[in-house]
């Protein structure tokens, strides 16, 4: 059998899943990172615990396969598009305020560079075209920005700034070679522009305030950027074969950012008989759910959607342009919304008793409420309870990370059905952000009728439920729900030579499962009119906030 490995490091874990040739899932592990938030908005991690919990999780995967390490064949990568900083020998410098060594990790989510990016927004240079017109805090040259005015004694000592996907692939093999997954999309590095050697804008990066690394010639963000599941030097070291129980020079693939990894584990599948052709694909679109939420779409050429992110050349598969909308938080809303409620204590006690989850009780509850009260269906429960979900922000289409949440309808209740209605209006708000993401793809090209879904909401039929009616797209489940991992082992099988190309990887890997379609009529009508209530509450944020900033 052809084996290849998968390497995924979301937000709180590592995992490893190795995979056959089909993309049949031979075993998977997962081991926890840990993370410190020192400061408001302020969200570190340490690259040596996270390389430890991706040794750890790849050998208890081999053991679950009964593998020995030899039978891997290729490895692939995908993580958070958090930035990395290390010294010359490859040891962690502190990008945190307690200047402690080991947190030398931004994490994606830290939103400490605001200020950088609205600084660098108000320039308006032609570079930010290729982010959706409005830079990210949660991406890379604002957050270098910070650190550069914030730990001058750091940004002189960093040798190497990575993004994470990038470190764990300099880990694995010494080859500091980067993505273009990562530089596209979280760097401003112009892929389009790769061939003519005018990847990266020197201007762009003179006139934020980080020209000390075009006089450099970009050697601590990477002189050389290739495609994903290139091989990638001598393939793995001897060092970090050990570390992860494999054998040295198995070969490592150019790395990949998570969400975008997902899209490599579902978009492929065939559907309705037919292969994954550039038609077929500019009807669908990949949904990565877990902490936040990315929406992934491709297409042969570039569309230029303000407050979508991209248009990315070659950043998800070779070849293509990528568009990318996204949600800073989803399932962070709305275990927020569950496990700050009052509700919340008596709930959990009730999960641990019945050795159930809080999320299976609160759809049983919901469902007897829906019986109970006779309503039409059961999204109907919150006809007077509303969620503005932008508690971390909006990150598309609005693209403002200083927006707020904003939750109409609460009463003096406190009682768990109280609960199981405000966690039914937060899927739905998660739910209207990825219709409205999804319209505006629409209005520049797109045709998308199909949500290829994956990531914990996949198993929550409530979810599935309400994105489908929301969206009025029908919903496919992947064959394999570890979409990701999957995606990342799709390059484990590109860096072995198993195929001559992503795209083929992916027909012979990917498959769809369950088919959810959307239900019309007066399920439709009502989703219309919380939709409309969706984009009046924002205007009424806004609104409030003009009042607020006129009073001084």
């Amino acid at each position: 059998m052809h084996y290849t490995l998968g390497i995924d490091v979301g937000t709180g874990s590592a995992r490893a899943g190795i995979f056959d040739a089909r993309g049949k899932m031979a075993g998977a592990a997962s081991y926890p990172i840990r993370m410190w938030k020192p400061a408001p908005d302020h969200v570190e991690q340490s690259a040596d615990d996270i390389w430890r919990a991706c040794a750890r999780a790849v050998r208890a995967a081999l053991a679950q396969a009964g593998l020995k390490g030899g039978a891997i064949k290729g490895i692939g990568f995908d993580a958070t598009c958090s930035l990395v900083a290390v010294d010359a020998a490859g040891r962690p410098v502190s990008l945190s305020t307690t200047a402690r060594r080991e947190q030398n990790v931004i994490v994606w989510m830290d939103h400490r560079a605001i200020p950088q990016a609205d600084r660098i927004n108000r320039l308006g240079h032609a570079v930010l075209r290729y982010v959706g017109g409005v830079i990210s805090p949660e991406m890379q040259t604002p957050k270098l920005l910070w650190v550069r005015e914030n730990l001058p004694a750091a940004w002189r000592e960093a040798a190497h700034f990575f993004d994470l996907p990038d470190y764990l692939t300099f880990r694995a093999t010494g080859d500091s070679t980067r993505s273009l997954c990562s530089t596209v999309c979280k760097w401003t590095y112009l892929g389009h522009r790769r061939g003519e050697g005018k990847g990266w804008d020197a201007g762009y990066f003179r006139r934020i305030g980080l020209g000390d690394l075009a006089d450099e010639d970009f050697r601590r963000i990477g002189r050389v950027v290739r495609p994903m599941g290139q091989p990638l030097g001598g393939g793995l070291s001897p060092q970090a074969a050990r570390d992860l129980g494999l054998a040295p020079g198995t070969p490592v693939g150019v790395s990949i950012i998570d969400a975008h990894a997902g899209g490599l584990g579902m978009l492929g599948a065939t559907l309705d008989g037919r292969a994954p052709t550039p038609a077929a694909l500019n009807r669908r679109l990949a949904l990565i759910g877990g902490t936040s939420s990315c929406h992934m779409a491709v297409s042969p050429e570039p569309r230029f959607i303000r407050g979508i992110w991209g248009p990315y050349a070659s950043a998800m598969i070779p070849g293509l342009w990528l568009t990318e909308g996204g949600q800073s938080a989803t399932g962070a809303l709305i275990d927020h919304v569950i496990f700050s409620h009052a509700a919340s204590a008596g709930v959990q006690a009730e999960a641990r008793r019945t050795k159930r989850t809080v999320y299976e009780l609160l759809n049983e509850r919901l469902e007897r409420l829906a019986k109970a009260e006779g309503v039409a269906h059961p999204g109907a429960l919150t006809r007077s309870l509303h969620v503005q979900p932008d508690f971390h922000g909006n990150r598309s289409p609005r693209a403002d990370a200083t927006l707020k949440g904003v939750v109409s309808g609460l009463t003096l209740s406190a009682t768990a059905d109280d609960l199981a209605r405000q966690y039914l209006a937060a899927i739905q708000a998660v739910a209207y952000g990825t219709r409205h993401i999804i319209e505006e793809m629409n209005r520049r090209g797109y045709a998308i009728d199909t949500l290829l879904i994956c990531g914990g909401g996949t198993k929550n039929p409530v979810f599935l439920r309400e994105h489908a009616d929301i969206t009025g797209c029908r919903l496919v489940l992947p064959r394999e729900p570890e979409a990701v991992l999957l995606g990342s082992a799709v390059l484990g099988a590109v860096a072995s030579g198993r195929h001559d190309s992503v795209l083929a990887a992916m027909r012979a890997m990917n498959a769809a499962s369950r088919v959810i379609a959307p239900t019309r009529g007066v399920v439709a009508r009502f989703h219309a009119a919380k939709y409309r209530v969706f984009h009046r509450m924002h205007a009424d944020f806004l609104a409030h906030r003009t009042l607020m900033a006129a009073a001084g």
